[in-house]
């Protein structure tokens, strides 16, 4: 009798354990933000929602020329964008800065003079972050809140040096690739074929094609989807990161 209750205490305790198991997975995915990948810090490059809202955005750190065709077609599709701007282009250029900003597109940081971030310390990176921010506040008003590294390139470094300076790393999920010879149907391609409700697009300004691609690319868009800035699409609070840099809900 006295075995038999051991066996079946054992059995009883083994039961639970095994319950317990899924339990605790479920538990922790809860509770846990998955923001390290093979010990890689991870930034936001789209978000998951339940809407069908994207956004568009323009690296500018080359001339202005096309700024103001660029802007025209933004209007006319009724598309508030997010610029990040170098901040050495926005000395050379603060017209074309205010001007963005005073037609109601977001402003964000892209450097000061578009150095490797990667082969920055946590401090310099800071320092040339704040640098820009301050340069982009003097002319708009308005202090950024978002920032997307040179090239896009980052490290553990880069990206944690953004999230305790309480700023935001965004990234892309769609790559206009419009530089350099880039052909505009390419650029049309690239731009419209993959992208989907929760998506953020790259562009450029001070290309060959952009400003003249622009409107058939918005164009295709517009009737799948709504447009947003980046800080109307991303959560601020309360979220996730997988490990294809897609932001979730809690």
């Amino acid at each position: 009798m006295k075995v038999y209750s051991i066996k079946l205490k054992s059995i009883i305790i083994l039961v639970i354990a095994v319950l317990a198991i899924p339990i605790l997975y479920f538990s922790t995915r809860e509770t846990v933000s998955v923001f390290l990948v093979n010990g890689r810090e991870i930034p936001i490059y789209s978000v998951e929602r339940d809407d069908n809202k994207i956004a568009v955005t323009f690296d500018c750190a080359w001339s202005d020329e096309d700024i103001p065709k660029i802007l025209d077609t933004l209007d006319t599709y009724n598309c508030k964008a997010t610029f990040f701007v170098v901040g050495d282009w926005a000395e050379k250029y603060p017209d074309s800065l205010k001007m963005i900003s005073d037609r109601g597109h977001e402003i964000g940081n892209h450097s000061y003079n578009h150095a490797d971030y990667t082969k920055l310390g946590a401090d310099e990176i800071i320092s040339d972050l704040d640098k820009c921010d301050n340069i982009i506040e003097n002319i708009t008003g308005v202090k950024p809140t978002l920032m997307r590294a040179p090239s896009g390139g980052y490290n553990n470094t880069v990206v944690k040096a953004a999230e305790n300076s309480g700023r935001f790393y965004i990234q892309w999920s769609v790559d206009g690739i419009d530089y350099g010879d880039a052909a505009a149907d390419e650029i049309y391609d690239r731009s419209v074929k993959n992208t989907k409700a929760g998506d953020i697009i790259l562009l450029h300004n001070g290309t060959k094609h952009t400003a003249e691609v622009l409107p058939k690319i918005l164009e295709a868009l517009e009737c799948k989807y709504e447009f947003a800035t980046v800080s109307d699409l991303i959560y601020k609070e309360n979220y996730i990161i997988d490990n294809a840099g897609r932001q979730f809900l809690k």
